[in-house]
């Protein structure tokens, strides 16, 4: 979500994730936005959406740089930002 760039949830698809989540029911959701402000409010909304359905949601940490776009990362790059990710809220 970005509210300055006039970027809201209804942009970002969140309902259909939500809804594939509920018919689905899958062991972890995870998720890999970027670590800037608009990343993390995405995040913790997602998260905070997803905490009534008992899916854990977790996120990648380690690996990429704060503010960086993931089409920059190699696969080494994102393969320790997966196995450093942690639980959100």
């Amino acid at each position: 979500m970005a509210p300055l760039d006039d970027i809201g949830p209804e942009d970002l698809r969140i309902e259909v994730l939500v809804e594939r989540v509920r018919a689905e029911k899958p062991t972890e959701v995870i998720l890999a936005l970027s670590a800037d402000v608009e990343g993390e409010a995405t995040a913790n909304y997602i998260a905070e959406l997803l905490s009534g359905l008992q899916v854990p949601v977790t996120r990648i940490a380690q690996g990429l740089p704060a503010g960086g776009g993931l089409e920059h990362a190699d696969q080494l790059t994102l393969q320790r930002a997966m196995a450093g990710r942690r639980a959100l809220g």
